[in-house]
């Protein structure tokens, strides 16, 4: 697949609030381990392969282990999460699913026992920007790199 077009250099003005946002939601205060997960689920949901190798990079070099990233995609069925990472996956998949869930109240309240309301603001402008992201990347058919030659 051939990238469309460096959109970075192409209009790095329209990318500066996106790249502000992204700032703010680092220094957010929610945990960074989180913010790797997050960003990790709602791009392996919209197929972003870009934004998956990064932030799976991303997360190992923050020291997220291995097995945590491989099982991921099955979160709700491995006991390798904490209850808020629960809480915040589950929203994550709702809003990044959107058309399709309605934002459930169900995730939404899952939210309460693990969240401040600000968090839960800040979490869910974390999940706006990946999936902004998410799309800016595979609109633009973004491509990760290939560090390592592919077995034949």
């Amino acid at each position: 697949m051939t990238p469309r077009l460096d959109y970075f250099s192409t209009a790095p003005a329209m990318l500066a609030p996106m790249l502000q946002l992204e700032r703010s939601v680092a220094s957010s205060g929610l945990e960074h381990s989180l913010i790797h997960l997050v960003k990790t689920r709602a791009s392996q949901i919209n197929g972003c392969a870009f934004c998956i190798e990064m932030h799976t990079r991303d997360a190992r070099k923050a020291g997220e282990s291995e097995e945590r990233l491989y099982l991921l995609n099955a979160w709700r069925e491995a006991p390798h999460y904490t209850p808020r990472e629960r809480a915040a996956l589950g929203w994550t998949e709702a809003l990044t699913l959107v058309a399709q869930t309605g934002a459930p109240d169900a995730d939404y309240d899952g939210l309460d026992a693990h969240f401040t309301p600000e968090e839960k603001v800040k979490l869910t402008l974390l999940i706006c920007t990946i999936n902004s992201w998410n799309r800016i990347a595979i609109g633009f058919r973004s491509v990760p790199p290939q560090r390592h030659a592919a077995a034949a």
